[in-house]
């Protein structure tokens, strides 16, 4: 497969894009600015994470920005203007997003972040064509995103002494 040059618009959405992300990065910096840095009990601060993700974030759009000046997104396929949108993928997802947002004070991140992880895989199992609902994945998915939130809760609760929502007062659910 050879790549073929980009057009001059290609370009400047491809520089866009990756502008964005360094934009991105540089807002989520400028926010972390204000997080107090005091160490917590493993010597790192709240402050520590928001600064690797702004870092992360400004590195990979300067990526995206050098590719698409030097050459654009050389192997990317061409989009299919006849795939239409999967709406319901992007209802689901929004969905777990949303519920997210509105139940993790009072059911605590732990709960909130599985059913947005179950939400999510939905959504995207569905964009890739396998549609219906079988309470057996629901339940796998449910087990994999309280294998992957909990751990989380519990080293921003218990190793860094960042305070989120829980669903009892110990600590650790």
């Amino acid at each position: 497969m050879t790549p073929t040059s980009p057009s001059t618009t290609q370009t400047r959405l491809q520089t866009l894009v990756g502008a964005g992300v360094v934009l991105l990065g540089a807002g989520l910096a400028f926010g972390a600015i204000s997080i107090p840095s005091a160490a917590g009990y493993a010597g790192v601060g709240p402050n520590f994470l928001p600064w690797v993700v702004a870092l992360a974030l400004c590195v990979c759009g300067g990526c995206l920005v050098w590719e698409a000046r030097t050459g654009g997104f050389r192997h990317a396929d061409a989009p299919d203007a006849a795939a239409p949108a999967h709406w319901a993928g992007f209802a689901w997802v929004s969905a777990g997003l949303l519920a997210n947002a509105a139940l993790i004070t009072s059911i605590g991140f732990i709960l909130a972040c599985t059913l947005c992880f179950v939400l999510a895989v939905q959504g995207l199992r569905g964009a890739e064509g396998h549609t219906g609902v079988d309470p057996a994945r629901w339940i796998k998915n449910a087990l994999i995103g309280f294998a992957i939130s909990a751990p989380v809760y519990w080293a921003f609760t218990q190793f860094l002494g960042i305070n989120l929502p829980g669903l009892t007062t110990s600590g650790w659910l």
